[in-house]
């Protein structure tokens, strides 16, 4: 790929951007609230659009992509099942605990509720899962940059490894986002978020344009796909009847239930930008104006991953001179610099999609013999299918927005939980403000270092999303039955909350080393202990891993509570939905009240299941 002037000058021009704006709010970070919270100080629509954009890293565009392309339509429950109700739920029964009880954080807000130690093991798990979360963004910018051959001439002149590229790439977007954030802290995070929504908005609509119209638009693409991709509740009676390879209660439970909540209701990365809202008000309306775009994002993420499984390759130019060892096939070499090298049968990939290989080009087989498939290439491919020089410029700084998003969101999540509950409580009680803005900074620098080490274990997955889904059954999906929990329940105690937390992880980390996907050898993806069970799928397993921890958690908060003493309901207001002055709505005109827009979003969610049935 050969980028021209005009791809160089929007990219560099969005770069100008992003730096500009932590050096035109460096000024304004004078107290640690302003760097970590925004000083509360910001409108609604800002704070949904950030809100939205925070969770448009890399696992929602290549990893939604990549599920598209590996799973079909049905990845479509992230969205429309897996985020919707949640979102609304948040908004109107969440966020008044979150903002009333004026926490900077949600393991603070676990501190008042609970005691110390609950608030501790949350702050640790938290802090882990947003370094692995950074991580993966850190991977697929590096990939993409990789297999879009950005810095190929760059590399070639000065003599250096093609395979030095990915670590190039990983350390300057690192550097990037390093750069702002030091500057403008989570103001610069929000405003770069609302810029990156629009950009990707923009890099990805003449995508899925021109990708329907080469395929005959939704019937010409729904005729070259299995009919299992194209519809999103048809099979999901059982295991074997949809890609997915999961039931659909273990679909509702596990995704629309345990990990869509656990995540949307307990993330401190999203909950954060809700928190920097001006008004108790605009902090409710927040995840519910996030929601009505996000609806709609399948048609941008999703949809070209099905596109990348029926495009025949004809022509493909990844870069490399390999050999692909086909099953039944022996070695076949086949160079894949050659313009003129035609791969309708040679290419042995999936639509666009590349198949996996190893440090010596070879193609990587799973355990059954199968060709594994790189899919989280599967949005990469298709900007160099499709987009020419000129226009490509535009795609790539999309992708490249989506990711400085993902990083940036985490890090700023990471940095505050850090200095809030886990320095300024355990180890420097006594620090000044001023000192905790320094930390703060400091964090940000420790906290990419570890992002950088996570980037280079999301190569072990072929799909970034099922490695996320991992992370979110671990430390999500216990968390949110101890919320429900305390929320909802004014007995909960602290000491049942803390062994349910443990307990729950425990029981996710048990079923994750007594079972494995289809297909995959004992290790990272599961079996470490023994195979009692195999899933269809890598999903599969995620979702049942969530039901598992959540359920054990739950269960054993609900015992532990009933044999220890509750705390006084004088210190609960506030912080119990029964304890809690509900939000008054008289005077907001009907579009501003949370309750009309969240009955809205859940109406057009329900619309969109019936329709892609």
């Amino acid at each position: 790929m050969n980028l021209t002037a005009v791809d160089w000058t929007i990219m560099l021009v969005y770069f100008a951007f992003v730096l500009g704006i932590g050096v035109a709010l460096k000024r304004f970070m004078r107290t640690s609230t302003d760097f970590f919270l925004a000083g509360r100080a910001i409108p609604a629509w800002i704070c949904g659009l950030a809100f939205i954009s925070a969770n448009l890293g890399a696992q929602e565009v290549i990893g939604m992509g990549a599920s598209g392309a590996k799973y079909g339509i049905a990845t479509s429950h992230f969205y429309w099942i897996g985020a919707i109700p949640a979102m609304v739920f948040v908004g109107l029964f969440m966020m008044p605990f979150y903002y009333g009880s004026r926490a900077r954080s949600v393991p603070e807000y676990l501190r008042l509720r609970f005691d110390e130690k609950t608030r501790g093991l949350n702050a640790i798990s938290f802090a882990i899962m947003t370094i692995f979360s950074s991580g993966i963004s850190m991977y697929a910018m590096a990939r993409l940059i990789q297999t879009l051959h950005v810095f190929d001439a760059l590399f070639g002149r000065m003599n250096l490894s093609y395979s030095a590229i990915f670590d190039f790439s990983i350390f300057l977007s690192a550097l990037i986002v390093l750069a702002y954030i030091l500057l403008g802290g989570l103001t610069s995070a929000i405003y770069n978020e609302v810029l990156q929504f629009f950009l990707i908005v923009a890099g990805f609509l003449p995508l899925v344009w021109l990708g329907l119209k080469n395929v005959g638009g939704w019937q010409g693409l729904a005729q070259k796909l299995p009919p299992s991709f194209t519809h999103s509740w048809k099979g999901m009676g059982s295991p074997s009847t949809n890609p997915m390879g999961v039931e659909w209660f273990g679909l509702v439970a596990g995704l629309g239930f345990v990990l869509s909540f656990g995540y949307w209701c307990t993330d401190f990365l999203v909950i954060q930008r809700a928190m920097a809202a001006d008004s108790m008000s605009a902090a409710r309306r927040t995840p519910l104006i996030a929601a009505l775009p996000k609806m709609f994002f399948p048609f941008l993420v999703i949809l070209p991953g099905l596109i990348a499984v029926a495009v025949r390759p004809g022509f493909v130019s990844v870069g490399l001179d390999v050999k692909f060892k086909e099953p039944g096939h022996g070695v076949s070499a086949l160079s894949l610099n050659d313009p003129t090298q035609h791969l309708e049968t040679a290419w042995p990939g999936k639509g666009l999609i590349p198949p996996k290989l190893d440090a010596n080009g070879n193609l990587l087989l799973d355990s059954n013999g199968k060709p594994l498939y790189d899919y989280d290439l599967a949005i990469p491919m298709m900007l160099l299918h499709y987009f020419p020089t000129g226009v490509l410029g535009l795609g790539l700084t999309a992708l490249l927005a989506s990711f400085m998003s993902g990083m940036a969101g985490n890090v700023t999540a990471f940095n505050t939980v850090w200095t809030y509950d886990i320095y300024h409580a355990y180890l420097n009680r006594d620090a000044s403000d001023h000192h905790l803005l320094w930390m703060g900074r400091m964090a940000t620098v420790f906290g990419i270092a570890f992002s950088i080490a996570a980037a280079y274990v999301a190569v072990k997955f072929n799909n970034i999303m099922d490695m996320l889904q991992l992370v979110f059954a671990f430390v999500n999906a216990p968390l949110f039955a101890t919320f429900l929990l305390g929320m909802f329940w004014k007995r909960t105690t602290g000491h049942a909350a803390f062994t349910g937390l443990l307990t729950g992880t425990a029981a996710a980390a048990l079923h994750h080393g007594l079972t494995l996907p289809s297909g995959q050898s004992f290790g990272i993806k599961g079996g470490w202990i023994s195979v009692m069970h195999t899933y269809p799928s890598e999903m599969a397993q995620n979702f049942w891993t969530a039901i598992f921890a959540w359920s054990t958690c739950f269960v054993v908060t609900l015992f532990v509570s009933l044999m220890t003493k509750p705390r006084d309901e004088k210190e609960l207001v506030g912080l119990v939905y029964s304890l809690t002055d509900k939000p008054k709505e008289e005077g907001l005109a009907w579009y501003l009240r949370p309750a009309v827009l969240g009955t809205i979003v859940l109406v057009l969610a329900l619309v969109l299941n019936a329709v892609f049935w």
